[in-house]
């Protein structure tokens, strides 16, 4: 099975917290995680032909096709526990409401949480590519 991965901005607390929240409501470990701002993801888009990442975008590589913003966080939600598969309702909004509602949250997350430091566990801390 291709891995799948998702990317975040390592320099976000708000981005951190989502990446805890995402540990903490798996169904079973599926992702492995890369902050934009490392080797590893900026490699990873060279490699693939993606354009350079924005830092203000949650990325998810499902093993075959990257997804960004509101496409990638319901993708992701599929992957968590009840009940928050049922988000992927979202769909039925077109995507550029969706980007929308996304983008004004995206713009502010250094507001919404300033800092956010969590410690994964060993088990977990395997999954981070390139901490």
């Amino acid at each position: 099975m291709a891995q799948k991965i998702v990317f975040y901005d390592g320099d976000c607390g708000f981005c951190n917290g989502t990446i805890q929240f995402i540990l903490n409501h798996e169904k079973e470990p599926a992702f492995h995680f890369a902050a934009l701002q490392s080797e590893f993801a900026q490699n990873f888009f060279d490699a693939h032909g993606l354009p350079q990442p924005d830092m203000s975008t949650f990325y998810f590589w499902d093993g075959e096709r990257m997804w960004d913003k509101s496409s990638g966080a319901l993708r992701v939600s599929g992957y968590l526990k009840f009940p928050f598969p049922l988000f992927k309702v979202g769909y039925v909004l077109p995507k550029f409401i969706r980007n929308a509602m996304y983008d004004f949250v995206a713009k502010r997350r250094h507001k919404i949480a300033a800092g956010f430091c969590a410690l994964p566990t060993p088990e977990q801390r395997r999954r981070f590519l390139e901490l």
